[in-house]
């Protein structure tokens, strides 16, 4: 398909993976328009796509559970991609309050189908591609030797977060083999870089290290990970829009696992690194203890593990590799110290989403186009 010469859809572009994707595409693509559907929630934040001068942004705040609306939207700037990133995504959160998460994850990604359908299906007619952006978490857990997880694994989610991704997941490929919607699904690792939210774990730490304040480590801490630079993600989803086989998913991880304490250690180690190398820095964060000196490994602290707590995820992304020619760019130093700079010097933008300023965003210019 095609997907670069119409319009495209971008559901939870104000996101972390969202607004790295939507900068990525107006930069390397000569998109028509981007039309980014998003409801600034708490880890939408409209600040992230400040600073983008491009006519061909056009930000709507709104609902995907809006199934009007997004068929508006479809019909109004005639797009022919959606790429579907809005999603609840915090395991921690889904333990507090599930409900949330089978309403937007479920309940919004049926309402986006049932309005790709309507405008593509029994409308327009239009070369489409619905491309839903998923998570190894459907997968459930690996033990230490377990092979990573292929396209042919077994859903078994562990969580209610990973629950509602497993359940939207099956509503996009129903949707393709029922009704003939021209979808692809990617299933991602976890995602790291520039304006993820402060309660995830990299962000979070960098945060908490900064401020002085306790590290804490579920458990032993050596739940593993495959760590996936953002930037390397959406360059994946690019891939999968342009040369995806519909009807089909693929894994897309970034050849990292690392278990979570060799995470929070590498990120004391190169923030100590930092401000060893820059005095302006302990006059900015006063609290951390690398200002005055100590290492920041002193405020790690361990504490009670979550319930079901996944102990490994792991992909395997060969398919990607071989259909899409898919391979991350970003290693696991490279990654990590873009991701670490970027904190630091755009402390504005992590102060505002946490003191909760980012929401006046909505009455500021991006809010009436």
């Amino acid at each position: 398909m095609e997907y670069a010469k119409s319009s495209v859809l971008v559901s939870g572009g104000a996101g972390f993976i969202g607004v790295n994707f939507v900068r990525g595409l107006l930069g390397r693509r000569e998109i028509p328009r981007i039309v980014v559907l998003d409801a600034l929630t708490y880890a939408g934040n409209g600040a992230s796509l400040d600073g983008i001068d491009d006519d061909r942004l056009h930000f709507v705040h709104g609902d995907i559970r809006d199934q009007a609306l997004v068929e508006k939207l479809l019909r109004e700037h005639e797009a022919g991609s959606i790429v579907h990133f809005a999603a609840e995504s915090h395991v921690d959160r889904s333990i507090s309050g599930p409900d949330a998460f089978v309403s937007t994850n479920v309940d919004g990604t049926h309402a986006m189908l049932k309005a790709a359908r309507s405008v593509w299906l029994e409308g327009t007619g239009v070369d489409h591609r619905f491309h839903h952006v998923s998570t190894d978490e459907v997968y459930g857990s690996l033990g230490p030797g377990d092979a990573p997880f292929t396209e042919g694994h077994q859903y078994q989610p562990n969580s209610p977060y990973s629950a509602s991704k497993a359940a939207s997941d099956h509503l996009v490929r129903a949707y393709h083999h029922t009704f003939g919607l021209q979808v692809t699904t990617t299933n991602c690792s976890n995602n790291y870089g520039p304006y993820q939210f402060p309660e995830k774990l990299i962000p979070l730490m960098i945060v908490k290290i900064l401020g002085g304040q306790p590290l804490p480590i579920y458990g032993d801490g050596m739940q593993v990970r495959d760590w996936l630079f953002v930037d390397d993600h959406c360059r994946a989803i690019e891939a999968c829009l342009e040369r995806g086989v519909a009807g089909e998913l693929y894994n897309i991880g970034g050849s990292n696992e690392r278990p979570n304490i060799e995470i929070v250690q590498k990120l004391c180690e190169m923030i100590d690194e930092r401000f060893g190398a820059s005095e302006s820095l302990a006059n900015r964060f006063p609290e951390c203890p690398a200002a005055r000196g100590e290492t920041s490994m002193s405020l790690l602290t361990h504490v009670k593990d979550r319930p079901g707590h996944d102990r490994r995820y792991a992909i395997d992304f060969r398919r990607a590799e071989a259909e899409l020619g898919y391979h991350p760019q970003e290693t696991f130093e490279s990654g990590f110290s873009r991701t670490v700079d970027w904190y630091l010097e755009n402390e504005a933008w992590w102060r505002g989403v946490m003191d909760g300023s980012y929401r006046r965003w909505i009455d500021s210019n991006y809010a009436s186009r």
